[in-house]
């Protein structure tokens, strides 16, 4: 009866500690005053080169509600749509400060990202961020704008690392995500 008993307070204890994760996971918000779910990315946030004239400015993030324990962030961009059988990343940025809640317009490319931020290597072969830049005529393309939370500091990986290799890592860590898709054609 004892160890029905501990089976049954363990039980209950888990799913309240998960209904709590989950439930502050929920609240955790991206938001920009650039881009919007659903929305057109307009030149600003194009790509300069692979046949694509915009602006390639990274676009203002801010995020708020993150979990108990998020010890830095992550910011992603990443194309599913890119017909190379594995997506597009735009955008990796790691090692994050918990302080920090918002990239401003175009900090990639002006050097504010906050101190200690590692940006890596896109498919585009840079380290900043990359804009839309789909293959014309191939249809509209999804770009997912995602923050992480993560419970460890940093990310011991080297600075030119793939977005595969931050992605593989990233969700061993992850906390919680927020995200928005905006969407681009040609």
């Amino acid at each position: 009866m004892y160890k029905s008993f501990i089976k049954k307070i363990a039980s209950t204890s888990l799913l309240v500690i998960l209904s709590v994760a989950i439930s502050n996971a929920a609240d955790f918000t991206l938001s920009s005053k650039d881009i919007s779910e659903g929305k057109q990315l307009t030149q600003k946030h194009v790509f300069k080169g692979f046949g694509c004239a915009g602006q390639n400015m990274s676009p203002q993030l801010s995020w708020t509600n993150a979990p108990e324990g998020t010890k830095s962030f992550v910011v992603t961009t990443y194309d599913p749509d890119a017909p190379t059988g594995s997506g597009w990343w735009h955008w990796v940025a790691f090692n994050i400060p918990a302080k920090t809640t918002e990239l401003t317009t175009d900090a990639s490319a002006k050097k504010l990202m906050p101190t200690g931020t590692v940006e890596s290597r896109t498919d585009f072969g840079i380290k900043s961020f990359g804009g839309a830049c789909p293959p014309e005529g191939h249809g509209m393309h999804r770009y997912q704008f995602t923050v992480w939370a993560l419970s460890t500091e940093t990310l011991a990986i080297p600075d030119d690392a793939s977005c595969a290799l931050v992605s593989f890592m990233l969700h061993g860590s992850a906390l919680a995500k927020s995200t928005i898709t905006a969407i681009y054609q040609r």
